[in-house]
């Protein structure tokens, strides 16, 4: 992340079949999170594995809820798809969660790139 402190955070989450899982997110990866990585104060993407599916999660920072507006282009509560979304999902998310970051402790960006 940047070094400015993020005020909001928009969670997306979205499951697809387990054999269809790493060809989702390196599409995921492509589509959707490039472009947050260009615009957002810092992106987060989980990957949780079960029997027969596996389960995303997408968590970009924001400075505030007008950039974060202003990167959907509408109001940022609202769902957005990608365009090859229902090819892969196994079904549509209906909505985002939107959360006001409290604390963080330690290096909470490790990972993969």
């Amino acid at each position: 992340m940047t070094g400015e402190r993020p005020t909001i955070t928009r969670a997306w989450r979205g499951r697809t079949k387990r054999e269809r899982a790493d060809e989702y997110e390196a599409y995921n990866h492509e589509a959707g999170i490039k472009p947050l990585i260009e615009k957002a104060l810092g992106v987060q993407t989980f990957r949780e594995d079960r029997d027969g599916e596996a389960e995303f999660v997408t968590v970009p920072y924001w400075r505030d809820v007008e950039s974060m507006a202003a990167f959907t282009d509408r109001d940022p509560t609202a769902i957005h798809h990608l365009p090859r979304g229902a090819e892969f999902l196994i079904e549509l998310p209906k909505a985002v969660q939107i959360l006001h970051p409290r604390h963080s402790h330690g290096d909470v960006g490790a990972g993969e790139d």
